[in-house]
């Protein structure tokens, strides 16, 4: 009778709850414990994945929303190394997705081995710049490439890195696409506001 009732549990628990991605969630954090850390908080991040069953779309090929994913794990595990998640909790700050983009190059298929390559491009007052990478083991081609916006919440990235730091660090110049990319989603940005009134409500 006891083994039905955690079987109903176990069952109510999956239906109920993407329980596999606390799981991931959990056992990144606890790989990032016991790696050595990053020392330059500009420096890019590596982490190895492979196309499973699980990520398969009807064309045998890693499915859209995997590649969201996949990043949102490869971030957490570079916020780990690079102090940035640490920092945050103790400033009482949190960082949320702002706004991303990602553009697929080649198909990832069933069983082909990668890596995503995480790099901080630099900040503003209120957001991180982040370029992610999916690069595939098997020639090094970069099969897809993500720039992500992540704001910063009741804090701002410089409090962040000089808890880090200890110092001041000066923010590198943006490469030319992410200039773009960011002109793209403060025009976007500016026009919904506009659509939806607050421009005028604001006034």
């Amino acid at each position: 009778m006891l083994l039905l009732l955690v079987v109903c549990a176990l069952l109510l628990l999956f239906c109920s709850l993407d329980v596999w991605y606390f799981l991931r969630g959990v056992q990144v954090f606890v790989e990032a414990c016991f790696q050595p850390g990053l020392i330059d908080i500009l420096a890019d991040q590596t982490v190895d994945g492979k196309v499973t069953s699980h990520d398969l779309d009807y064309m045998g090929h890693m499915n859209n929303s995997r590649y969201l994913r996949e990043c949102d794990f490869a971030r957490f595990h570079h916020y780990m190394m690079n102090g940035f998640f640490m920092a945050s909790r103790k400033l009482g700050a949190k960082m949320v997705v702002g706004a991303s983009t990602i553009r697929y190059r080649r198909s990832l298929n069933f069983r082909e081995a990668f890596e995503i390559r995480t790099k901080v491009l630099g900040w503003d007052d209120k957001a991180f710049y982040l370029e992610q990478r999916f690069i595939s083991k098997k020639d090094r081609f970069v099969s897809a490439v993500m720039l992500c916006r992540q704001n910063v919440v009741r804090s701002s990235p410089e409090q962040i890195i000089d808890c880090v730091c200890k110092k001041k660090i000066e923010c590198p110049e943006f490469p030319e696409d992410l200039k773009h990319w960011i002109s793209y989603i403060t025009t976007s940005s500016q026009a919904l506001r506009a659509e939806s009134g607050l421009e005028e409500k604001n006034k």
